[in-house]
């Protein structure tokens, strides 16, 4: 069975198990990470000397960085639905994935951390203040995709994309901080929100 390694509120862990339950692998999971047994622990880093989660071992191949492990989930399974074969789909999916998981993870996080995590960053109110402008400014580049899409990130389809950029429009809306209306983004959440899987790791069963 696939174990996983990770605390499940980290936002990266959760993209690999939402992806596991879109796929239908089974698994098993161990927390690691803030709150829970430390990453600097040395029994960690036998696990991943990366220091890092989400980290998963299947059959004894260990991998971390949770878009490589997505793909490598999808690819195993057999779901070019979530991760096309052929070149230039698949890449669209996995530019909008790497801009996920660093474009848009780093505009929001100073805000949520001193917001929601209430552990702010040196910087104080104007670093806060920065990190929303950015971010906004992302959420409405993601609007202006969905808007003309009409569906999912990369077209009608739902694909591993759609899981990295569904994880941040959640976060977006359950942070304390004034928003602009996105009718695009908000038909897209409650698009999302018809997923047993997301409303499982993406909304944290939230209504």
């Amino acid at each position: 069975m696939l174990k996983i390694y990770g605390r499940a509120n980290s936002i990266n862990v959760r993209k690999v198990l939402w992806a596991a339950d879109e796929i239908g692998v089974e698994y098993s999971r161990e927390d690691w990470g803030r709150g829970f047994r430390a990453v600097s622990d040395a029994e960690f880093a036998e696990i991943n000397p990366l220091g890092l989660i989400p980290v998963i071992d299947d059959d004894g191949f260990s991998l971390s960085e949770s878009n490589t492990i997505i793909r490598y989930l999808a690819g195993k399974h057999g779901r070019a639905d979530l991760l096309p074969l052929s070149p230039q789909p698949r890449a669209t999916v996995e530019r909008w994935m790497d801009w996920q998981a660093t474009e848009m993870n780093n505009s929001w996080f100073p805000a949520f951390f001193a917001l929601v995590v209430k552990s702010p960053l040196p910087g104080g109110q104007e670093l806060i203040d920065a990190s929303i402008a950015k971010w906004t400014a992302n959420m409405a580049r993601v609007e202006a995709q969905l808007a003309a899409t009409g569906a999912h990130i990369c077209g009608v389809d739902f694909t591993l994309a759609d899981i990295g950029i569904g994880l941040a429009v959640h976060r977006w809306f359950s942070t304390p901080i004034e928003r602009p209306d996105l009718p695009a983004v908000a038909s897209y959440y409650e698009r999302l929100s018809q997923r047993p899987a997301y409303m499982a790791h993406g909304r944290n069963g939230l209504p």
